[in-house]
């Protein structure tokens, strides 16, 4: 604590006596300063116990008295300190009036004591609540490096942190996401603030900033030593960070940051042997797989999991990624696939593919779950510029598999990534196309045009007024070639639907005998047909 006017009024070699506002002693004292100058404010910082003896002041002039007060209270003076026995000897009235009616502290120093011994003992209180603070900050240093050195993860760390600024801590991940938090309730208010987050790490780091109200002071701060943020820590207080605050959390951050380059380096490790792991899969050695896996990735072949693509919606030049570089909405995802396996206590192997991410993560395991719902996130905001917005990704996701089938896998996800993206969705699984209709897939534009072009012949021919030779292939074609069957549903002879569909194989130049040119044709039709036409 810094020295306080009570504390001074205590100090009893100094002997000051309390003249006016007794209720404001708690009032910080930065410096004591004498000056007989009748106007001292240009040289006032704020904070200060200003000693004068009045020696070019009208003391005793009420009016006076109050102007000389309201300009010092104006200035954020502490306190007046008034000596007698110099000058005056007492303090003048009208000078006690004016304080106590503005609220000045007044102290009366008695002859025997200088200016100079009160100065020493401010300097002293001053130099006393700094080392207090500096030896307090160093152990909170050292107590945070031994939580940082445990194999809890940031948890302990975050706990200490808390408890030395006696309030609350939180760590973000690059998403924004709240990794850990302590207290256990400062999860909820940590998670309140992700939005700050995201704007905080769109600066260059390190970077910080202050939200929330006086007594909800919350301060932001940046992890990591690049111009990319790697994280963010968030301190909540009561009020202001003092001292030994300001050197716990710098060292918080500190540590974080080591932690975090740390960990990106086991991570790097981790990648590399997750895609030797990934390539045996995919060569179909699943026995060599588990064997380099270990303990790292081994669970993952226990139980169901799935693969899934992922890779920018718009080519990673819209991300400022470059060569083989993982873009960064790519990263983003693979930040909220990690910290959802973390906290589930999966098994999770991601390995970067050039510009797309190959994960294998536990079948209706967290991971998957949160992918699923960072793609319907992101299906739901609007799009800027779609198919040019380097914000998106797309993903596809194989269906449940096993160590003997990730080649299957592979491509399934594959398959899906290809359909998401045509389709401008997010997330596309497998399992969609395997149990849904092929229907869908002719809305692809290079699809319709083939259509087009292989009907354009036959449409110009009946706009022409010649006949209806769509309808009836259309009929033709459902009845599987059936003559009194299509007749009937066009309401014709079936003598009037075999000329047209001589007419059809003249105007085409193609045989409807062939298998391969009823199927084009078919879907053609389907791809060009109203939505009234298919019901």
């Amino acid at each position: 604590m810094p020295p306080t006017l009570a504390s001074l009024v205590q100090h009893t070699a100094l002997r000051l006596r309390v003249r006016a506002a007794a209720d404001r002693l708690d009032t910080p004292v930065r410096w004591a300063h004498a000056s007989e100058l009748a106007d001292p404010v240009p040289y006032m910082d704020g904070g200060e116990l200003l000693l004068v003896t009045a020696a070019n002041l009208d003391a005793e002039n009420p009016q006076e008295m109050r102007r000389y007060v309201r300009r010092l209270t104006d200035a954020g003076v502490a306190g007046l300190g008034f000596a007698v026995g110099v000058v005056h000897e007492a303090v003048p009235a009208a000078l006690v009036d004016a304080a106590e009616e503005a609220g000045m502290p007044l102290l009366e120093v008695p002859r025997p004591t200088p200016f100079i011994a009160i100065s020493k003992a401010v300097s002293a209180a001053i130099a006393a609540d700094q080392y207090r603070a500096v030896t307090a900050g160093f152990e909170a240093q050292r107590e945070l490096t031994r939580a940082a050195l445990t194999a809890e993860g940031p948890a302990p760390l975050l706990s200490r942190l808390a408890a030395h600024v006696d309030g609350w801590a939180a760590l973000y991940d690059t998403s924004g996401a709240v990794v850990a938090a302590a207290p256990e309730w400062a999860a909820r208010r940590a998670a309140r603030l992700t939005p700050d987050v995201a704007r905080l790490r769109e600066r260059p780091a390190p970077a910080s900033a202050v939200v929330g109200a006086a007594e909800d002071r919350v301060e932001l701060q940046t992890l990591g030593t690049g111009r990319r943020a790697r994280g963010a820590l968030a301190v909540g207080t009561g009020a202001a960070l003092g001292t030994a605050e300001r050197y716990a959390v710098n060292s918080a951050v500190a540590l974080l940051t080591l932690t975090t380059a740390r960990s990106r380096a086991l991570h790097s490790a981790e990648q590399r042997l997750g895609a030797a792991v990934l390539r045996m899969l995919l060569s179909g050695e699943p026995d060599h797989a588990r064997a380099v896996a270990g303990d790292l990735y081994g669970g993952l072949f226990d139980a169901p999991f799935r693969l899934l693509i992922a890779e920018p919606a718009a080519g990673a030049g819209a991300n400022g990624a470059a060569g083989n570089a993982v873009p960064a909405v790519v990263e983003v995802l693979a930040e909220v696939l990690d910290t959802a396996a973390i906290r589930a206590g999966e098994p999770l192997l991601a390995v970067p593919e050039g510009e797309r991410l190959v994960v294998l993560a536990v079948d209706g395991g967290a991971a998957v779950a949160a992918c699923a719902a960072y793609a319907e996130a992101q299906d739901a905001r609007p799009v800027r510029d779609k198919g040019t917005d380097g914000a998106r990704l797309v993903v596809g996701l194989s269906a449940p598999a096993g160590p003997t089938a990730v080649a299957a896998a592979y491509k399934q996800a594959g398959q899906a990534l290809s359909v998401a993206r045509r389709r401008g969705r997010a997330l596309v699984e497998h399992e969609e196309l395997a149990a849904g209709s092929l229907l869908p897939l002719l809305g692809d534009d290079a699809v319709r045009a083939f259509a087009d072009g292989m009907l354009r012949a036959l449409r110009e021919h009946d706009a022409k007024g010649r006949g209806d030779l769509v309808a009836s292939l259309r009929a033709w074609l459902s009845r599987h070639g059936q003559w009194d069957a299509a007749a009937a549903d066009l309401g014709v002879h079936r003598h009037t639907l075999r000329y047209r569909m001589r007419r059809v194989e003249e105007i085409l130049g193609r045989s409807l005998d062939d298998p391969d040119v009823r199927m084009e044709l078919w879907l053609a039709l389907k791809a060009t047909a109203s939505p009234a036409a298919d019901d």
